[in-house]
């Protein structure tokens, strides 16, 4: 306790427990304790403005803090408090324990006895559901008696009416007038249909079994149900007539119900397929002529057979669009009539490309006769098949379409293949034959024309030599050949159109591919033969003005004309056989590409087709290369005869030869040199543009040997003084370097060492075992031009080529 000299002793009792319940705050508690002995130290709002302190004194002491004997009285007895109640909630802590250990066993007992009674509960329940499990399964055990009670009371009923119904039936033979009103009440048609259905496959099943076991011998047979089988189908038939005449006459309303009611009665006949197949087949489309009629107009027009195939595919588009949209009509009423709509749309799916399709297809498909064909100006076999393509590719649209709309389990891609399975088992014959007339009228039209133009020249023409050099438009197009791949193209197309297995496609595009073949071949081939024939007869105008030496002046220059106008006319067939080549090569190329582009992808799915393709491709163009080839050789040929018949005409004796005038040697080349080197440059220029590969090189290096031997030949027939040696050097160089344009170097090499040959002439004699000995390659025509020297007897080169040799 404090004592009275003690500050804090007159304080009072400042705390209390509801200080410290709810939010409590130490700063709060602390603020409450200090506040009246530190007034400073309250709010703004309740303190006032402490003095200022007094100014300090010099040399006095810091002033101490004047109220801490008086806060720590305070804190003391503060402290004394809360320890006094911190014991009286430890006290009150305590109670509240065996208050609550009390409780605690009080509600444990309770508990106890709860969960005692619960599990009594719990084994009522069980006992009781038991209870109702047994009585519901006793329940439903008498309501399956019950309810079988009854179906078989029902059964026995019906089976009375039937017995009673079949009695009646039974009684006479055609009598139909003492049956029961139900077999005569239009408002109760459906039950009588199904009672009568009932009877009749009863009766029958009896007569049947009667039927057999007659057979065995049995003696106990049932017998006398004949009547009503025959009673019960009269009935039936005129019942399935009435609701026909019925649904007829609610078809022409447009009575939807009542159709629908006569469909569902009527499916218990014959599961309603004669209710099926009366609807479809009186339908306007199949019975109205007209229609029918308006069909063909649409599709032919006012040209009738003669129509064009695209007018025609115009027509069908037209045609099929009106059919379709018919069909989809007729669905709208199938699906709201018939109890099972997909089986009326397969009869009539199949009605429609049965009948109404192939009636159509019977008028502009008519098959021409392979054995007289029909002439192309009324399109020939091409109009058949072209009409064949369209209607095949539109009738297919239309099956599409049929079948978007629906036809049920109908193989509609089958019944359309089967239309056209007559004309598709042919086709491959019409089309090879197709393409034979196109080729035979294209052949037939180009000689035509080729005989026109021959005759428009005239006398005139020929006397020039028109008539030996037909025009190269004559003698291969590539335009025509353009023409023959564009129709093997639309062959191709039909083809694949009208054929979808791998395997069919190749045998038929291979056997369309090998009549392109033939036809390229044969028409390119004889192209080449009309151009050699006018080599020939080049050649043979050449031979025919050949004259001996003793021959007037004035034959002679008639010969020389001539020889010079049979020159004319080699040259223009030399010209006309290389152009030819080229737009052969050109139409091979075309062929080529059109195998590599169009036939290649067809083929291959299939073993064996596509090589076997190319070796009848490269049998072709084998035929072709070697009609070529002799044409090449027959160039080669006509080239040197003009070669040798200028030289023959061009060169002098005295061209190798020392002037007898003194006068100084000429280094220029020969004149039969320029004239040889002018007409091969002139001459070949087509040759170079025509030929190409490995085919002008063959030519080039063909044409440079036989122009060397011809060269040797040549001079062979000349002696060489060593101012002619110079001039032959010069010659030699100058044909060298037109010969370098072949870029053939065994030619070039060739000429290299003939111009090393032509030294001989101008060594000095005793020089000449050395020219030997720098080229020995050169020895053997060495030795024989040798012998051309001028001084070849006076020098005695002979004795002294005799010690060469000998060495």
């Amino acid at each position: 306790m404090p004592t009275p000299a003690d500050p804090a002793a007159a304080l009072p009792l400042t705390l209390d427990l509801e200080d410290f319940k709810g939010d409590f705050s130490f700063d709060a508690l602390f603020g409450g304790l200090v506040d009246e002995l530190l007034p400073e130290y309250r709010g703004e709002d309740d303190a006032a403005p402490a003095p200022p302190p007094p100014p300090p004194v010099l040399g006095a002491a810091p002033p101490v803090f004047p109220a801490v004997d008086e806060l720590l009285g305070l804190f003391k007895h503060s402290c004394k408090e809360l320890v006094d109640l911190r014991k009286q909630i430890d006290k009150r802590l305590q109670n509240l324990k065996k208050e609550v250990a009390v409780q605690d066993a009080k509600h444990r007992k309770t508990l106890g006895e709860l969960e005692k009674g619960v599990d009594g509960l719990f084994d009522s329940f069980a006992r009781l559901d038991s209870r109702v499990s047994s009585v519901g399964q006793t329940a439903a055990k008498i309501g399956d008696h019950l309810q079988s009670a009854e179906s078989q009371r029902e059964t026995a009923s019906q089976t009375i009416d039937l017995i009673k119904y079949l009695m009646e039936f039974n009684s006479t033979p055609g009598d139909l007038m003492e049956l029961s009103p139900l077999f005569s009440d239009d408002s109760r048609v459906a039950e009588a249909a199904s009672i009568a259905q009932k009877l009749r496959s009863f009766a029958e099943e009896d007569v049947g079994r009667h039927g057999v076991t007659t057979a065995v011998g049995s003696a106990n047979a049932s017998r006398g149900l004949e009547v009503a089988v025959a009673n019960l189908q009269d009935y039936c038939n005129e019942l399935e007539n009435r609701l026909l005449a019925r649904f007829d006459a609610a078809s022409q309303r447009r009575e939807l119900s009542t159709m629908a009611e006569c469909a569902k009665i009527l499916s218990q006949f014959n599961r309603g397929t004669s209710a099926m197949q009366h609807y479809v087949a009186t339908r306007p489309m199949f019975i109205d002529v007209e229609i029918m009629n308006t069909d063909i107009q649409v599709v032919l027009g006012d040209e009738g057979l003669q129509a064009d195939s695209n007018y025609i595919a115009d027509g069908l588009s037209q045609l099929y669009k009106e059919i379709a949209d018919t069909v989809r009509r007729e669905a709208n009423t199938i699906t709201a009539v018939f109890p099972s709509p997909n089986e009326v749309m397969a009869i009539l799916v199949q009605r429609v490309l049965e009948q109404r399709v192939t009636t159509i297809l019977d008028k502009i498909l008519i098959k021409p006769s392979l054995a007289a064909l029909p002439p192309l100006e009324e399109g020939g076999l091409l109009q058949y098949l072209r009409v064949l393509a369209v209607a095949y590719d539109k009738t297919k649209e239309l099956a599409k379409d049929l079948q978007s709309i629906g036809c049920g389990d109908l193989d509609i891609e089958g019944l359309t293949e089967s239309i056209y399975v007559a004309h598709k088992d042919e086709y491959t014959e019409f089309e090879l034959a197709s393409l034979r007339q196109l080729y035979q009228s294209k052949m037939a039209e180009l000689r035509a024309e080729a005989k026109q133009q021959s005759e428009s020249t005239g006398s005139i023409g020929r006397a020039k030599g028109a008539s030996l050099t037909a025009s190269p438009q004559q003698l291969i197009s590539v335009t025509v050949v353009t023409e023959f791949v564009r129709w093997n193209e639309e062959a191709i197309a039909r083809c694949t159109m009208l054929f979808s297995q791998p395997n069919t496609v190749a045998a038929n595009v291979r056997s369309i591919f090998a009549c392109l073949l033939d036809q390229v071949s044969q028409y390119l081939t004889e192209g080449l033969d009309r151009a050699r024939e006018s080599l020939n007869e080049a050649a043979t105008m050449r031979d025919r003005y050949v004259i001996g030496s003793s021959v007037s002046r004035r034959v002679a220059a008639a010969a020389a004309s001539a020889a010079e106008a049979a020159a004319s006319a080699g040259e223009s067939s030399f010209r006309s056989f290389m152009i030819a080549v080229q737009r052969c090569a050109s139409s091979v190329a075309i062929l080529q590409q059109y195998f590599s582009n169009t036939i290649s992808r067809l083929l291959l799915p299939v073993d064996g087709a596509h090589p076997s393709a190319c070796e009848d491709m490269g049998s072709a163009v084998s035929v072709v290369e070697a009609a070529a080839h002799k044409g090449l050789l027959q160039c080669i040929d006509t080239v040197m005869s003009e070669v040798e018949r200028l030289l023959s005409s061009e060169q002098k004796a005295t061209d190798y030869r020392t002037p007898d005038d003194g006068a100084a040697p000429d280094h220029r080349p020969t004149n039969a040199c320029i004239r040889i080197v002018a007409y091969l440059s002139r001459v070949l220029e087509v040759a170079f543009n025509a030929l190409e590969g490995l085919n002008k090189q063959s030519f080039l290096t063909e044409l440079g040997n036989r122009l060397h031997k011809g060269l040797l030949n040549h001079w062979q027939k000349f002696t060489f003084s060593p101012s002619g040696g110079l001039r032959l050097k010069r010659d030699i160089t100058e044909y060298g370097d037109f010969v370098r344009s072949f870029n053939a170097p065994s030619i070039d090499e060739k000429f290299e060492l003939l111009g090393i040959v032509a030294n001989v002439f101008i060594v000095a004699p005793e020089s000449l075992a050395s020219l030997f000995e720098g080229t020995p390659s050169i020895r053997k025509d060495a030795l024989r031009f040798i012998q051309l020297r001028d001084d070849y007897k006076t020098a005695k080169i002979a004795s002294m080529l005799n010690n060469i040799t000998a060495e």
